[in-house]
């Protein structure tokens, strides 16, 4: 009997029957499929209604797990009597009924025994139970017979603890009792007219477990059982210890802890500290963070959890995502794929019904059944990021790519590269089948840099370009960015006709003959260098003889530098002079840039630099073997352009500090201000007039060459206006103006944020404001900057002053204010 839906099971079963549940990392009908073989019944109807096809695919016909099956369908609720008689024409022996969705070991070859002995047309399996009043109580005389049956009954009518099971042994003549196409019960009908037609009707108390998983406390209590070994089912993987199973391929860091009872399923990684405590089932697939601590916890297959997570006493679904310090409280129940931002609190007895998301930082303390913030956007700041092969999988790349192609002429081309790593070379493979299938060719770069990817796209043949990287604030995450034929970040326009086609899946498919193709693109690196080297004065770059420290970071920059280098006649030390992605996983920006000015020091180098490994930022060290800061190194290269240019544009964001304005007025040029956003730095230096653009990330635009980030053309331009100049970079920094601006951040829920900035610009009233990105206050001395966060429910607060504690009082005191706004 496998047509129940399991309503008090839900979320858990509201996109699965619940028979496919799972039981120890098996569904609950597999465990009942080997009971029925373990004692003899190999010929299996299966009676099926809600999500059959979740069934027929599992099982098919039965032979894997060493039956025969055939399947019943009931296209309206027949009931439990019913279900049987649309079944009956492969009924015409004696044959068991048994629900496909308990737990149990009973004693199958004694019922039946029992049931010859007694020459029964029908024998019920009894059980004795603490609390019957969920179940049918049967009434027996001494010889077994059956005298009556309570359907549900109150304390009252308790006058027995056997209840009926569910499971029969019956006789082909039953049938004369069940009439047709109509929905009948056995309990409230057909035992009752086999009783009043004094036909032999038998109890037997059998001996073994059941439970009958309706609710989700039965269903960790079951578990439970199954951990305590107080019923016979199989469990999957190998004793590591008493009461502790563990999965083909499982992994456990050395420092993790296993207490146990606990079944770890295939394939499961738990990292360094992580805790499994007792009662716990890992799904297969499952990835458990550091630090993470699950109790008296059932995780189905395919779970992602960040490090620091909390679980106790929670159910959570198939491929359920919950990011890092997410914590969730006894009884929470997590439907399948659900999404739980970092440091989320899910509160006791909260059921998250499945495909929704709980954001970042939010306190849940009711379920959440129809609610959902809606769909994450696809765009964020960095183009599309997420963690590979979970949130960035090949499958959603493919359809992402025929998204894009979709946007763009049939048998145009577009040019594509990737990082080192294999997670960039997976996607990109899957982007050129989604790119290929919509009729748009790839041009292929194979390994590259970003720069030298969007210089590919400007220069050449291409309507746009995509890169796929590690994300470098995060290494177990990747980065997808797509390019229009500029060679910069597609405009928020272009992402949102991408995202409607994604989500719609409004693809264009090619025909056969009109499938794209893949080819490569000869003397790119070539065609780079000579373009940068006609921008600035390569002879006097040579003739200035400069020595420098370099630090590629493992990156592509190895793949570029080699032919600039070769240009620029300077003495040149390299750290990390080649591309490997482990390396890159493991270094520290930080240090590697400590590093680099320790060399600087002991070789007497002009400056020191480390380039990040997608060739986009740049780090600075100058002479002396001081570490600029990313606003330090701003000012310094806007100090070393506006001086040099005159009436120079330079486009600065509008959390720019106050000493740029200082700078450009002083030498007469003009400040373009422009969102924080990188994408919308890179379209106002894209405009034309524009000299000079930066980012407070250590990213630097030199329009004339590349209207878009590139740490080599940033190296390059500051060795060429060096070279005019007799003075090095620590005597040029040593004017620079101290820089104090502190940055808060205020967790802010979606619906509030649109109160938060009206508050705060209606209380910003006859004061100086810039309206270009958020709220900006102007002080005398510095400014406050409001700015609600794109991506996540955070709102930002950038604040300048005089001094590091004047910043930070002033930045705090705003944060007072919006958290104020929110109450």
């Amino acid at each position: 009997m496998a047509g129940g839906e399991g309503t008090r099971l839900r979320p858990l079963t509201s996109n699965q029957p619940k028979p496919m549940l799972p039981m120890a990392n098996r569904p609950m009908m597999e465990h009942v499929v080997n009971l029925l073989r373990q004692h003899g019944f190999e010929d299996i109807v299966v009676t099926v209604a809600f999500m059959a096809n979740a069934i027929r695919s599992y099982f098919g016909d039965g032979s894997e797990f060493g039956v025969r099956m055939v399947y019943a369908t009931e296209e309206t609720p027949l009931g439990t009597a019913g279900s049987v008689r649309n079944a009956r024409d492969e009924l015409d022996e004696r044959f068991v009924v048994i629900s496909g969705d308990v737990l149990t070991d009973l004693d199958l070859t004694s019922l039946v025994a029992r049931h010859e002995s007694k020459g029964a047309l029908a024998t019920i399996a009894l059980k004795a139970v603490e609390n019957p009043l969920e179940f049918g109580i049967v009434i027996t005389r001494e010889d077994g017979s059956i005298d009556r049956f309570l359907e549900k009954p109150t304390w009252g009518q308790v006058f027995s603890d056997t209840i009926n099971t569910g499971i029969y042994v019956l006789e082909p003549e039953i049938f004369d009792f069940i009439p047709e196409g109509r929905a009948v019960d056995f309990s409230e009908e057909v035992f009752p007219a086999v009783l009043e037609a004094e036909k032999p009707l038998f109890g037997y108390v059998a001996g073994g477990y059941w439970e009958d998983v309706g609710t989700l406390d039965a269903y960790l209590r079951a578990h439970q059982d199954i951990l305590d070994e107080n019923v016979a089912v199989q469990v999957s993987g190998f004793a590591l210890r008493p009461g502790v199973w563990l999965g083909k391929g499982a992994e456990l860091d050395p420092t993790s802890e296993v207490r146990g009872p606990v079944i770890i399923g295939d394939n499961c990684h738990v990292g360094a500290g992580g805790v499994l405590g007792e009662y716990c089932v890992i799904g297969a697939n499952a990835r458990i963070g550091d630090n993470a601590s699950l109790e008296r916890t059932v995780v189905h297959d395919n779970l992602f959890m960040g490090a620091g997570v909390r679980l106790d006493g929670c159910v959570i679904g198939r491929s359920c995502d919950l990011r890092q310090g997410v914590r969730c409280e006894e009884g929470v129940v997590l439907g399948d794929e659900s999404f739980v931002g970092a440091h989320a609190v899910i509160k006791s007895g909260v059921k998250v019904y499945p495909f929704k998301t709980v954001e970042a930082g939010a306190i849940v303390n009711t379920s959440i059944v129809w609610e959902s913030r809606g769909a994450r956007t696809l765009f964020g700041r960095m183009g599309i990021t997420g963690l590979a092969n979970v949130d960035i999988s090949p499958e959603l790349v493919m359809r992402l790519s025929m998204a894009w192609a979709s946007t763009l002429e049939k048998g145009s081309t577009i040019t594509a590269s990737r990082d080192t790593s294999r997670a960039a070379r997976v996607l990109k493979r899957a982007m050129f089948v989604g790119c290929n299938a919509a009729g748009v060719n790839v041009e292929d770069l194979e390994v590259a840099t970003v720069p030298v990817t969007r210089f590919q796209v400007r220069s050449g043949r291409s309507l746009g370009g995509i890169t796929v990287r590690l994300f470098e604030q995060d290494t177990q995450s990747v980065m997808i960015r797509f390019f229009d034929q500029d060679g910069i970040d597609i405009a928020e326009p272009a992402q949102r006709k991408i995202e409607r086609l994604y989500h719609r899946e409004e693809f264009r498919r090619a025909l056969a003959s009109e499938i794209g193709d893949i080819g490569y693109a000869p003397r790119a690196l070539e065609l780079y260098t000579a373009a940068l080297s006609d921008t600035v004065d390569v002879d006097a770059i040579a003739r200035a003889g400069f020595k420098m420290v370099l630090d590629y970071s493992f990156g592509t920059s190895s793949f570029v530098m080699p032919n600039v280098l070769a240009k620029l006649g300077a003495e040149v030390l390299v750290v990390n002079p080649y591309a490997a992605t482990a390396a890159v996983m493991a270094s520290d920006p930080r240090a590697a840039a400590e590093h680099v000015a320790d060399l600087v020091r002991a070789s007497g180098a002009h400056l020191g630099a480390v380039i990040d490994p997608g060739g986009e930022n740049l780090t600075l060290v100058d002479d002396e073997g001081k570490v600029f800061s990313d606003n330090q190194a701003l000012l310094l290269l806007l100090d070393l352009v506006v001086s040099r240019t005159r009436h120079a544009r330079v486009a600065l964001p509008v959390a720019a500090p106050m000493a740029a304005e200082h700078i450009c007025t002083e030498a007469g040029a003009e400040i373009m201000w422009t969102k924080l956003s990188a994408t919308h730095l890179m379209e106002v230096a894209s405009t034309g007039g524009v000299t000079f653009a930066a980012i407070q990330m250590g990213g630097y635009i030199f329009p004339r060459f590349l209207p878009a980030f590139d740490g080599v053309a940033t190296l390059v331009h500051l060795l060429g206006m060096l070279a005019r100049t007799d003075e090095r970079l620590s005597k040029l920094a040593s004017r620079l103006p101290p820089i104090h601006i502190v940055h808060e951040e205020i967790v802010t829920p979606w619906e509030q944020k649109g109160t938060v900035m009206r508050t705060t610009v209606e209380r910003a009233q006859g004061r100086d404001v810039v309206l270009v990105d958020g709220v900006k206050l102007l002080e005398p001395d510095g400014w406050t900057l409001v700015v609600p966060d794109p991506e996540e429910p955070v709102t930002h607060v950038w604040a300048e002053a005089p001094s590091e504690a004047e910043a930070r009082t002033r930045a705090q005191e705003q944060a007072i204010r919006i958290r104020q706004m929110m109450q």
